[in-house]
């Protein structure tokens, strides 16, 4: 009997809906394997014929567009990557990069549609999953389009410090052109706001690192917009 998946202390909230013998079909249907920061999990353009859920790690959705890439949000462990797309579509609309080691289990797609299929519980628990994201894709969309750059600049910091590490000291897995990216701006915009924030004693660098002194500022001008 494969019980890794059993014996597994991250599996997701749905997995934890199914009987033993559906938890034994999900073992003898998956593969976990380790991911280096660069690393692509999953490519746009490509065939879709796993359900990916990263264990442990930082990821980026992004898309390509005409003109540059464009980074839709950063995904923390544990979470299922790509649903929309591996269910939409038999082709990938997006692609996935490791931003930070990782760890990633690939489900057999036939596996996981049998899941949804005989354990109701399971599929209400990734119904959640995919309107949660949804929920936050619409929020984030939002700030985009209405804060200035210093505002999407205080909701980047204080993300990467409350959700994805809980610390007021941490390293920014991204490059500025990458910020760029994310909070659709130029490379050099994401620079000068950073260096006004350390100039106005909001945040300190020390080499790659980032240490926020002032979060209260941070909320003021994310709230501002």
């Amino acid at each position: 009997m494969n019980n890794h998946c059993k014996i597994c202390t991250i599996k997701s909230i749905a997995a934890s809906k199914l009987s033993d013998a559906q938890i034994e079909k999900l073992s003898n249907n998956c593969l976990l394997l380790k991911f280096h920061k660069g690393d692509s999990v999953i490519r746009q353009g490509t065939f879709s014929t796993n359900v990916a859920y990263l264990q442990s790690g930082l990821a980026k959705i992004h898309i390509a567009g005409p003109y540059h890439e464009q980074i839709v949000r950063i995904v923390k462990a544990p979470t299922y990557l790509g649903l929309p797309t591996t269910f939409g579509d038999k082709i990938n609309q997006y692609s996935v990069t490791v931003i930070e080691e990782a760890e990633v289990c690939f489900i057999d797609i036939s596996a996981f549609r049998d899941l949804l299929n005989s354990n109701n519980d399971f599929s209400y628990e990734i119904i959640l999953e995919l309107c949660r994201n949804e929920l936050d894709l619409y929020h984030k969309c939002a700030s985009r389009t209405q804060k200035q750059i210093r505002g999407k600049i205080a909701d980047v910091l204080l993300e990467f410090s409350e959700k994805f590490y809980n610390s007021g000291i941490f390293t920014i897995p991204l490059n500025q052109e990458d910020i760029g990216n994310l909070v659709d701006s130029s490379r050099e915009s994401i620079s000068r706001v950073l260096t006004e924030f350390e100039k106005d004693g909001i945040i300190k660098f020390t080499g790659k690192k980032i240490e926020i002194l002032n979060k209260k500022s941070l909320f003021m001008i994310s709230a501002n917009g």
